[in-house]
């Protein structure tokens, strides 16, 4: 289920649109995320995120294994994020009115979400 969507003008990282957005986690929450919130531990201590492999420090098998089992959780997420994306206007280029887009994206988290609960 989707519980929130945060949106910005243009181009942002995820970790940024992150704290920017104002989200309220409880502490004893666990938050999975991918590469793109690598950093997330310092706002958010319940945090997983994979681990980077360098040309100087290459990943563990232990870290190998650790990032598949965090890739095979996160694999709902994903599918989430793709029943969004079928709607063309989160897909494509953005270009209607920029203060109805955070509107838009909510009515279609929102029909998602009422998509899943039919389903169960």
């Amino acid at each position: 289920m989707i519980m929130c969507i945060a949106t910005t003008a243009g181009s942002m990282h995820d970790l940024t649109l992150f704290r920017h957005s104002g989200v309220q986690v409880h502490q004893e929450t666990a938050l999975i995320g991918d590469a793109g919130y690598q950093g997330i531990w310092c706002d958010h201590g319940h945090s997983i995120t994979p681990h980077k492999e360098t040309k100087r420090d290459p990943l563990s098998p232990e870290e190998r294994q650790e990032n598949r089992v965090l890739a095979y959780t996160r694999l709902r997420i994903e599918h989430v994020i793709r029943r969004l994306k079928i709607f063309r206007v989160l897909k494509d280029v953005y270009r209607h009115r920029r203060r109805r887009f955070s509107l838009r994206a909510n009515l279609i988290a929102a029909l998602c979400n009422h998509s899943l609960t039919e389903r169960a």
